[in-house]
């Protein structure tokens, strides 16, 4: 794999590179095929159920893992570990795992990630990993339907093709037939978090007027004369001495001493306030299903067996396999810059760490399982041991 970038006037430095970084001192209103309102609202989703954060810094954490890159060059291999452990990223960060994670957590949230490799002046070495917003890049269809164009924002307010588009990294994430843009893994929860919202808020309403208890004091006048002519200064002093005993310091508490039929009664106290468990877990477990998280990860102490725990760890690891998968495409794409750059023709062999103990005991198991089958069907065969 070999590029050629044409004989253009070369940047003097390794940030002008860079194509889907926006030009400084511009604010761009319009994002990635004016999905920039639907980014705004999953941030609004993430911020206001953290529910939903949580599951996505989970999801992306177990994906990630160890990465191997296996070449028919040994030296080779040695130096392309060492380059993707060291690799800048933008915003600070180093290594291949750190931009694979901001990727991995651009795609599920957004639905699209953008990224880029980007070159030092001289064209001839990878100098860093930089992680686009969507704001500032667009995706259309290419010519060929299986290309997706990258546009880019940067050097003006038209759109236009970036130069270099081998440079550029993009993943959808389960598109629609003839879209090149994806869809968000938060897809279909606005609504039911909308209405999780919504119980949140009025269950924090009820508690500022239930839970900070409020007294209505009330003076009842006698019939006589004098308790008519005086009742509102007593009513006054009556008012003054509760605030004085309510609003004791240090600690103390202070007896109300009043004279005549005074009522003294807590505001909602006699009303009932609505129980919010059922409604809560019903929005909840919705919220669950769409993420594919097993309960307990995300700290919901729900009633389970540990059958039942198992098989969500299986359902989680193959979702997490699926989403290597596609990190797969990405990886190949930056390896095959670093060869090609090199003049080295191989193909990488990408391993993963698997994803913990238990899955490779139970595969263990599943093969120990299958040979045993597989020797007693043998000797059937041969007729050594009747049926």
């Amino acid at each position: 794999m070999r590029f050629s970038f044409g004989r253009r006037g070369r940047p003097a430095a390794a940030a002008n590179v860079v194509q889907t970084s926006p030009p400084p001192g511009f604010d761009w209103d319009k994002g990635m095929l004016g999905l920039d309102e639907q980014c705004r609202l999953y941030d609004r989703l993430r911020e206001s159920v953290p529910l939903i954060d949580a599951a996505l810094c989970k999801i992306v954490r177990l994906t990630m893992g160890d990465i191997t890159v296996s070449l028919g060059d040994k030296k080779a291999e040695r130096e392309l570990a060492a380059f993707l452990e060291r690799v800048p990223v933008s915003g600070g960060g180093a290594g291949l795992g750190e931009f694979l994670a901001r990727y991995l957590d651009s795609l599920l949230c957004y639905g699209n990630a953008v990224g880029e490799v980007v070159l030092d002046h001289k064209r001839g070495e990878i100098a860093g990993l930089y992680h686009a917003s969507l704001a500032d890049v667009e995706a259309r269809p290419g010519e060929n339907p299986l290309e997706t164009r990258i546009f880019s924002r940067s050097g003006g307010f038209d759109l236009r093709p970036v130069p270099y588009p081998q440079l550029v990294l993009f993943s959808a994430l389960s598109p629609r037939p003839g879209e090149a843009v994806g869809r968000s893994l938060l897809r279909s929860l606005p609504f039911v978090s909308d209405v999780l919202l919504k119980i949140f808020e009025a269950t924090r309403q009820n508690f500022e007027r239930v839970g900070n208890v409020r007294f209505a004091v009330t003076y009842h006048p006698g019939d006589g004369p004098m308790d008519r002519a005086y009742a509102q200064e007593m009513a006054r002093h009556i008012a003054d001495e509760w605030r004085s005993a309510i609003s004791a310091q240090d600690g103390r508490v202070r007896d109300f001493v009043c004279v005549g039929d005074v009522d003294i009664k807590v505001i909602g106290a006699d009303n009932q306030v609505l129980d919010i468990q059922v409604p809560v877990r019903q929005m909840t477990e919705q919220i669950v299903a769409k993420l594919g998280v097993p309960p307990f990860l995300l700290g919901l102490q729900w009633s389970t067996t540990e059958r039942m725990s198992a098989q969500q760890a299986d359902i989680l690891t193959s979702e997490l396999d699926c989403y290597r998968t596609q990190l797969n495409a990405v990886i190949r794409r930056i390896v095959g810059i670093w060869l090609g750059l090199r003049g080295i023709e191989d193909e990488p062999v990408i391993t993963w760490e698997s994803i913990n103990l238990q899955d490779e005991v139970e595969l263990a198991k599943a093969r120990l399982y299958d040979a045993q089958a597989r020797q007693l069907e043998q000797i059937l065969e041969r007729g050594e041991v009747k049926p």
